[in-house]
């Protein structure tokens, strides 16, 4: 009797191994044939979004593929390394498209996507990801409202730092009446990236691929 346990227990253990790597087997051809098609995916909704901030006509580079490495750095909030993408025209750099983070949002980290042309003004801003009260602080996304295309044009040398800032602080720009915590962290973040822009502008345009 104890034999025959020992048996079926064998057989259980066996065939259950078969199934846990057939599985796994099973998971990594899914994964495999899937990974392509959502590459590709990823990399064409992160093109149109580059087409929002910076017009196609204004560069003539594979902006994906010319990039370079941005160490974590105190003026963008990335804890981790991230990517700029670096735009050229006629093999000239023409602007730098930054990954910038806002953690004193309302709810939240803030994720923003800004494009600076080589005169270190602004082509445009987009949120990337948020958690702001939905018909309160999300104004701050395109979806929602224009309020982000306030920093069209904008830079250091246009605006005085100490009017980056939302009018009830003293600054230049608007806000939601109720709703002032998200876009002061918005403007906030969007100032920090042009400094970082100004302190780093001939090393991000080196495109060394180096973390900078």
């Amino acid at each position: 009797m104890p034999e025959t346990i020992l048996k079926h227990t064998v057989k259980t253990a066996v065939t259950m191994i078969a199934f846990a790597f057939i599985g796994t087997l099973l998971l990594a051809f899914i994964f495999k044939i899937t990974r392509a098609p959502i590459e590709a995916s990823e990399k064409e909704a992160r093109l149109a979004l580059f087409k929002q901030i910076l017009p196609e006509s204004t560069y003539d580079n594979d902006l994906l593929n010319e990039a370079i490495e941005i160490a974590p750095n105190e003026l963008l909030g990335n804890y981790l390394p991230t990517v700029a993408n670096v735009a050229k025209l006629n093999q000239k750099t023409a602007g730098v498209i930054l990954e910038a983070i806002a953690h004193d949002g309302y709810s939240g980290d803030i994720k923003l996507l800004i494009a600076i042309r080589a005169d270190g003004s602004i082509s445009g801003v987009r949120v990337l990801t948020h958690k702001e009260t939905p018909g309160l602080g999300d104004y701050i996304d395109i979806a929602h409202g224009n309020w982000i295309k306030l920093f069209n044009d904008e830079s250091v040398h246009k605006t005085p730092t100490q009017q980056w800032q939302v009018k009830k602080d003293g600054g230049k720009f608007d806000y939601m009446v109720g709703a002032t915590i998200t876009p002061r962290a918005v403007v906030k973040a969007v100032l920090k990236a042009l400094q970082y822009f100004e302190t780093n502008k001939q090393t991000l345009f080196s495109v060394t691929g180096e973390a900078v």
